[in-house]
């Protein structure tokens, strides 16, 4: 059962997913009606549960579902995966490999690489300790007031000299 995002409960678990590149508004639109039509079905067990989504910059999509009465099942979960994948053969995007690591400049400017990539990039100046970075230990709603987290705060520091 599809609620508005605002609406669910602080404590809904989420997922973040990342896709490579930023959408058109036209990828964008089709993403939103497809999260939605998915939300408005998942169900564990055949049990509806209250689900939402958020696209946020046209390329971070937040998946969310509320596990007060029911938790989400092995086979629910394989399910929005099912969809995602759906929507990476359509759209031609990656959203569900992990191995990719989102960044943000001061400037707002996102850039989506691969984690492979990240000690090159910190050698060559282009990831800095004030560039912003997805926390990847967010879980529930509330965790995402820190979704961007600077490199300073997060794993990447460590490829950072002392």
């Amino acid at each position: 059962m599809y609620l508005p995002f605002d609406q669910m409960p602080d404590y809904a678990r989420v997922w973040v997913y990342q896709a490579d590149h930023k959408l058109s508004s036209a990828d964008a639109q089709l993403v939103r009606d497809r999260m939605k039509s998915f939300c408005e079905g998942w169900n564990t067990h055949g049990n509806l549960m209250p689900t939402s989504f958020e696209l946020i910059e046209s390329q971070i999509l937040i998946l969310a579902v509320d596990e007060s009465k029911l938790g989400a099942s092995g086979c629910s979960i394989d399910s929005s995966v099912r969809t995602l994948r759906e929507l990476e053969s359509i759209l031609h995007i990656n959203l569900t490999d992990q191995g990719k690591v989102s960044l943000r400049k001061p400037s707002g400017e996102m850039n989506v690489i691969s984690a492979l990539g990240v000690k090159s990039k910190v050698t060559s100046g282009e990831i800095d300790i004030e560039t912003e970075v997805i926390n990847p230990m967010i879980r529930v709603k509330s965790d995402l007031q820190n979704l961007w987290q600077p490199v300073r705060n997060s794993w990447l520091i460590k490829y950072f000299p002392n």
